[in-house]
């Protein structure tokens, strides 16, 4: 006989979380998941996704933990990733996520996205890897963030990236360097370089 909890747990420590059909699959039946997550002992995280309670992630970063488990390379990137590095006193309600330009936008119930689209040579660039829980995801690195923060100052406001950019050149997290790499890949060079000249 199969013991849910135990079954349930031995799955979900693989990799921080586990879906129920996997664990159906494993021999816990729906309405042991429902009874293990009303007695405390799984924590739901969205529709079909579950973590344990001692695995659960800081506040506010449980949507990251859905999204590494429904998309197959999310890339975090504007205010998420502001947030991430300590950019930004915003807490962004939704998860911004970059996508190619020919991609299909993901579509799940949880947590809210926020889909940007980029060309095939900035998608790739900047990333980094991003540790949450048992969980690694990708995030653009700082300077990467700053310079999109530029490109998409129509999505995001040209006062939160000169924000980003004067938190990023003055807690040392970046340099000017890179911030002129990533400003000339991703044609913001010009824009931005009375900023940089202002604030070197």
């Amino acid at each position: 006989m199969v013991d849910p909890y135990a079954t349930a747990r031995e799955l979900i420590q693989r990799t921080g979380t586990a879906r129920s059909r996997d664990m159906v699959r494993a021999g816990v039946a729906r309405a042991q998941l429902s009874r293990l997550v009303a007695s405390g002992d799984l924590l739901r995280l969205s529709r079909g996704i579950y973590t344990l309670p001692d695995l659960a992630p800081a506040e506010g970063r449980e949507g990251l933990l859905v999204i590494a488990e429904r998309l197959a390379t999310p890339r975090l990137c504007l205010l998420s990733a502001l947030s991430l590095h300590g950019l930004t006193t915003q807490a962004p309600f939704e998860v911004w996520i970059a996508i190619g330009n020919k991609d299909r936008a993901p579509r799940i119930d949880w947590p809210p996205l926020r889909v940007v689209r980029m060309s095939e040579k900035t998608l790739g660039a900047g990333l980094e890897p991003l540790q949450i829980g048992h969980v690694t995801l990708r995030v653009t690195g700082v300077a990467k963030t700053v310079v999109d923060c530029f490109k998409y100052r129509n999505l995001v406001g040209l006062d939160v990236a000169i924000e980003a950019l004067r938190e990023a050149l003055g807690a040392g997290l970046t340099t000017m360097d890179e911030l002129w790499m990533y400003a000339r890949l991703c044609r913001v060079a010009r824009l931005m370089r009375p900023y940089l000249e202002a604030l070197a």
